[in-house]
């Protein structure tokens, strides 16, 4: 039988750690796989709209909620020349991939994608390619795409279609730079360098960009913390952002190891603003240094033998392969849910964040070329987070019992944070304990005095299934879902049952 425990925690409205920007809640579209490819594009099939694109998708991504949406890349971006995705797409060369080994055959493009970002109602996040290109190519796509100027450039995008710019705000200095794999890799003093020459370069063209210059691509990476240091000391003066990805897997079957991903993602995120910090104060500045955690997710990229998932298995340069389409089950979802919480709890400094990736590649939504699209696991809590976590986020210290990892010590066996905002407050709680049921029981008495006011439950979701591996599949597409928590209030006390391994949000009006 499975032992319980209680739990207790304190809504307190003034332990406010910063107002929500809503570019948290963004995702990752990448030319990898079958990503665009027979996922958000596939002309032939029955839902397909005029432009080509899955409108059955377009509804998923839209009940998802991202909020902006970086592109193209990635690993791709390294090697990709942007003006191959512009004009008759009779005229658009196909090109090798080196980063997944494939063939891009260019259909879509910036147009194309803008378009479907219009339907889906995101804003775009724009990479620049600093691996193979440098900051002249940077210069003249931002020309393209934000300026209204007449030029060679934007007498070009107005021939394709669009005489208004685009009016991107947000711009990654190239991707993974640190890493060995990348196209174009270089060390840190020679990317800072080229990342603080094309800075102020962009900022010549539009004063009004925000940057983002690449941090280390995991905190596992033997130059994390130097490489942060080096690159900043370079960028300090013409960035806004530094990235941090970092992706999460179950390995070797240890479940509880992997339910404590969320204690390692805060420590990389506190690693990095301490690292921020430093350069500031060797600078004598205030200026504060956001973090663009642009690329997180639960991805199963190594297997026990420590292989890698990421080349196509036919031969030659197949076009959108199956590749990294990871099937996600109930354990993977309540860590992931874990991973949103804990970019809420540090939303003073995480101030965007980009689900990676959005369709098929380890997505949340999945779909089959001339069939359904569906809801993978991952999918529910950060529909529901999205939606509910509105206004500014609140810390909840949770007093709870602990459970041992081998790599991160004793971590709490619950974490929670809330969001407060004019119509009500969320909660948002996991348990990470593989054995242990608990009963949380939180004191809203504060957040009563501070609103005058009672409140009820009004929304109460929970998700959990006693089978850990439970996944929707194209044969069983509702497997996995969510159901009523069952949260419930008495007075000034809210208490809500938790199952081992699960996650649940509750909405208080």
């Amino acid at each position: 039988m499975t032992a319980s425990h209680d739990a207790s925690a304190r809504l307190d409205p003034h332990h406010e750690i910063a107002d929500i920007d809503r570019r948290l809640f963004g995702g990752f579209v990448e030319h990898l796989g079958r990503h665009i490819y027979d996922g958000i594009f596939e002309p032939g099939h029955p839902s397909a709209d005029d432009e080509g694109f899955r409108t059955d998708v377009i509804d998923l991504v839209k009940e998802l909620g991202v909020s902006t949406i970086r592109y193209p890349g990635g690993n791709f971006v390294s090697g990709y020349r942007w003006e191959d995705g512009i004009g008759p797409k009779a005229d658009r060369p196909r090109r090798l991939d080196l980063a997944w080994h494939s063939t891009e055959t260019n259909e879509v493009g910036l147009h194309e994608f803008q378009a479907w970002l219009d339907r889906v109602g995101s804003e775009l996040m724009l990479a620049v390619n600093l691996g193979t290109r440098g900051t002249q190519e940077a210069l003249d796509l931002l020309e393209y795409a934000n300026i209204d100027t007449r030029t060679e450039w934007t007498d070009q995008r107005a021939a394709n279609g669009r005489e208004t710019p685009f009016g991107v705000k947000m711009w990654c200095l190239g991707n993974e730079m640190d890493g060995p794999w990348q196209v174009g890799h270089r060390n840190a003093d020679d990317y800072g360098k080229l990342a603080s020459r094309t800075a102020k370069a962009m900022r010549m063209v539009d004063p009004g960009v925000e940057l983002v210059v690449c941090g280390s691509s995991a905190r596992s990476m033997p130059t994390f913390g130097s490489w942060e240091r080096t690159v900043l000391e370079h960028t300090f003066d013409d960035v806004d952002f530094i990235s941090c990805h970092s992706y999460y897997q179950e390995q070797g079957g240890n479940a509880q190891e992997f339910l404590a991903s969320g204690v390692d993602m805060a420590r990389f995120i506190e690693s990095v603003v301490a690292i921020a910090d430093t350069v500031a104060a060797t600078k004598k500045s205030d200026k504060r240094i956001m973090i663009s955690f642009d690329e997180w997710n639960v991805w199963y990229l190594h297997d026990d033998e420590g292989g890698q998932n990421d080349k196509p298995e036919e031969k030659g340069w197949p076009v959108a392969p199956r590749l990294l389409e990871d099937k996600y089950n109930a354990l993977d979802a309540v860590v992931f849910g874990d991973l949103m919480i804990t970019l809420l709890q540090h939303a003073d400094r995480v101030r965007s964040a980009s689900l990676a990736q959005l369709v098929n590649v380890i997505a949340p939504i999945m779909t089959e070329p001339g069939g359904p699209a569906w809801r993978q696991t991952t999918f529910f809590p950060f529909s529901i987070t999205s939606r509910l976590a509105q206004g500014r986020a609140v810390r909840v210290p949770v007093s709870s019992a602990t459970i041992a990892t081998e790599k991160l010590g004793d971590v709490d066996a619950l974490n929670a944070v809330a969001t407060i905002d004019d119509e009500g407050v969320s909660l948002f709680v996991v348990n990470r304990s593989t054995t242990d049921a608990a009963t949380l029981r939180v004191d809203l008495a504060p957040l009563v005095r501070a609103l005058r006011r009672e409140v009820a439950v009004v929304e109460s979701h929970l998700l959990h299934d006693d089978d850990l591996y439970a996944a929707n599949t194209l044969d069983d597409r509702e497997r996995v879902g969510v159901r009523d928590a069952g949260a419930s209030v008495d007075g000034e006390e809210l208490s809500v049952a938790l199952p081992a391994v699960s996650w649940a949000a509750i909405r208080l009006a």
